[in-house]
């Protein structure tokens, strides 16, 4: 799957620039510049903050779990990295309970990259058709997407099937519109799998630290790495004593 998939996104793009032309990828260009600012300013400025109000370094914590971000930019799917963040978290702190429930739930209702996602696409896609929303109409539409962003699995392309299905459903934005999001959603399921794996991670110390299942030794001790085996230095080793054994009887050295 991972070797084909640049086929596909290869597709998707011929498809749209084939369809719409080059212009199109002007708007397209601008739609995943705002995805990519909206999802680091929600990273940075509201995980950031929450963080902090809890005693916590953002910074520290990326640095903790950068393997599992570069495990789910390789593969655009925050569920491969989910065992390895369950144990990731209990090295941090967290109780084996709190780790072990929040963080599977989470990849089913704290899709926060899908929603902040499927937001903005349908907000484009109205602005693409040209279609005048009111405010409530905004709202609703965005109060719905929120709930059925829970229905996302974590695979590549599930935000995009949901954005499809809920389009149909409600019938405020032509269905068809989503064809233009074809040839660049590859490039943004990598932010919004990124957005939510971080998104569990801190939900998962948030709950640890109000519920008292945070240990602070565990999480000083992640902080510092690991402990360095202890060595004997080689002069212990050259100091022992030799001891020879006798011969057996009969035979002469």
């Amino acid at each position: 799957v991972m070797r084909l998939a640049p086929l596909g996104a290869f597709g998707g793009m011929a498809f749209t620039i084939g369809k719409y032309g080059l212009r199109s990828l002007l708007p397209l260009g601008q739609l995943m510049l705002v995805v990519y600012a909206t999802m680091a300013l929600f990273i940075f400025g509201v995980l950031g903050g929450v963080m902090r109000y809890y005693g916590l370094s953002l910074w520290r914590f990326l640095g903790f779990i950068k393997e599992e971000i570069l495990l789910v930019l390789g593969t655009s799917s925050s569920e491969s990295a989910l065992p390895r963040m369950i144990d990731k978290l209990e090295r941090y702190g967290c109780s084996r309970s709190v780790a072990g429930l929040v963080v599977p739930t989470g990849y089913s209702f704290n899709l926060d990259g899908t929603s902040i996602y499927l937001s903005i696409a349908a907000i484009f896609l109205a602005q693409a058709f040209h279609l005048n929303l009111s405010l409530g109409q905004q709202l609703s539409l965005i109060g719905i997407l929120m709930l059925t962003s829970k229905g996302a699995a974590g695979v590549t392309g599930s935000g995009f099937i949901v954005l499809a299905s809920t389009l149909a459903a409600t019938r405020v934005i032509p269905v068809e519109g989503v064809a233009l999001l074809l040839g660049v959603d590859r490039f943004m399921s990598e932010a919004r799998a990124i957005t939510n794996v971080i998104g569990n991670g801190v939900a998962t110390l948030v709950i640890a630290k109000s519920e008292g299942e945070f240990d602070e030794n565990r999480h000083q001790q992640a902080l510092r790495g690991p402990a360095a085996p202890e060595t004997q230095p080689p002069s212990a080793v050259a100091e022992l004593p030799l001891v020879r054994r006798p011969a057996p009887a009969g035979i002469t050295e």
